[in-house]
């Protein structure tokens, strides 16, 4: 038996252990998926052989109820299950979920071009509450919460586990349900919610489940076009600064599994109340920035509740999203924006006059190294020097214009030797200077080649 497992079952009070055992829940599945199936009369060693259940029915205690929590049994054991409605028309910070039907085809961009067109997108939001960080066998998902909209409804399923004995019901539940969804949408989802989901059915035996769905993982474009905007790129602040989403009393998830193990120790259901509260939260965000990049997509940027980036950076890097994306038509705007921008940045500058270089747009990217260099020229201190030399480049190999190319190539050496100053000069810092130098050298060597 699993340290995990043994560790759960030592949290477990008496009382509890005597009722499941009682209800049969200890049982040989469960078994199974933890010790990659044993024989029964090796595995079960928590206490007792189980016994037959008086009673086929298992009731819940009040404070199960007034959480809106009910009971679902099946031939494989028994989980708990909050279910939650939305109409809609719901606003979650600044967007309405009715907004989801329309933004469901600009979505389909995730699909990778191998993937079949399945003809239709229908989502299904995923978030898991787990005892630990990492995806191996030992972190258990107690909570696997999911989200979808159904008729005129947006509806909030979370399935708990009172202990393991729970776990392979649930997957169960699960291996039926995942199946009739085309699209997952999850936040770091690809590195960690499905590869622990996942090794889950695998532990419990269900290994001929199969499920390829579009998977959506929304952390990806968050650290595109935020990853310099905003402090974190973390769900809970995202949702605070660009969707209006202010969480009130919140459980943080790093405590989720306090909790929980708490919970496994004295029974006590209501402080579980709090962990529902916050996954149910992270869903309704999630569909939020779903549709939120659904917008952009579909090229409503500066319209409706999508407004249009204020900072010269998020602009940019919503361009570059954007054209990764296959939406070249849509980041062209964005990138005139920032050429004419009242107040760029060096390195945003120098960023689009790369992507305009790969492009072959060098008129553009000419414009934008020039700001660059004027504005190097006139703020003191310590500056880069990429757009001097990106120019020195175009006016020596391009124009043959060898006077301006040296002019810039003196001016990067002395920035260089500025931002340099009073560190010791060696490896890739001596090796900074010394291209600069050769640089500066061969120009010279030809203006006297060709002046003679």
């Amino acid at each position: 038996m699993s340290g995990l497992r043994d560790k759960l079952l030592r949290l477990r009070s008496s009382q509890t252990a005597q009722e499941e055992r009682q209800a049969g829940l200890v049982s040989q599945p469960e078994v199974e998926a933890v010790q990659a199936q044993k024989p029964l009369e090796e595995a079960v060693q928590a206490g007792p052989p189980a016994a037959p259940s008086e009673s086929p029915e298992e009731t819940l205690s009040p404070e199960w109820e007034e959480m809106g929590v009910r009971i679902v049994q099946s031939t494989e054991g028994a989980f708990l299950v909050r279910e939650s409605r939305y109409p809609l028309m719901h606003r979650h910070g600044i967007h309405e979920l009715t907004e989801l039907a329309e933004v469901q085809h600009s979505l389909d961009s995730f699909r990778k071009p191998e993937n079949a067109d399945p003809g239709y997108a229908n989502l299904l939001f995923l978030d898991l509450e787990t005892t630990g960080l990492g995806v191996g066998a030992g972190n258990v998902p107690f909570m696997v919460g999911l989200a979808y909209a159904q008729d005129e409804s947006f509806i909030v399923e979370q399935m708990l586990i009172r202990h393991p004995a729970e776990e392979r019901a649930m997957i169960g539940y699960l291996s039926n349900l995942l199946p009739s969804f085309t699209h997952l949408v999850t936040y770091n989802g690809r590195t960690f919610d499905w590869p622990v989901l996942y090794n889950r059915f695998i532990l419990h035996g269900f290994r001929t489940f199969q499920w390829e769905p579009i998977h959506i993982d929304l952390l990806h474009p968050s650290r595109s076009v935020w990853r310099n905007t905003l402090v974190s790129c973390k769900l809970s602040h995202v949702e605070e600064e660009r969707l209006g989403i202010t969480r009130k009393d919140d459980v943080p998830g790093s405590l989720a599994p306090a909790i929980y193990f708490q919970f496994l120790a004295d029974g006590k259901a209501a402080p579980l109340l709090g962990v529902f509260e916050h996954n149910e939260i992270d869903m309704l965000s999630l569909a939020a920035l779903a549709i939120r990049f659904g917008h952009l997509l579909g090229g409503n940027l500066g319209k409706g509740p999508v407004p249009m980036p204020q900072e010269v950076e998020e602009l940019l890097r919503t361009g570059l999203w954007l054209e990764k994306m296959g939406k070249t038509e849509l980041a062209e705007p964005l990138f005139a924006a920032v050429a004419e921008h009242p107040r760029p940045t060096r390195k945003c500058l120098c960023m689009l006059a790369e992507r305009d270089k790969k492009c072959g747009n060098w008129q553009r990217a000419v414009i934008l190294w020039q700001k660059a260099v004027e504005d190097a020229g006139s703020r003191a201190g310590r500056h880069d020097y990429e757009a001097h030399i990106e120019l020195a480049m175009y006016y020596e190999h391009k124009t043959k214009q060898l006077d301006e190319a040296l002019v810039l190539a003196e001016e990067a050496y002395e920035i260089a030797q500025r931002r340099l100053a009073g560190l010791r000069l060696q490896g890739k810092r001596r090796a900074e200077l010394e291209l600069l130098r050769k640089r500066i050298e061969r120009l010279q060597k030809k203006l006297i080649k060709y002046s003679s």
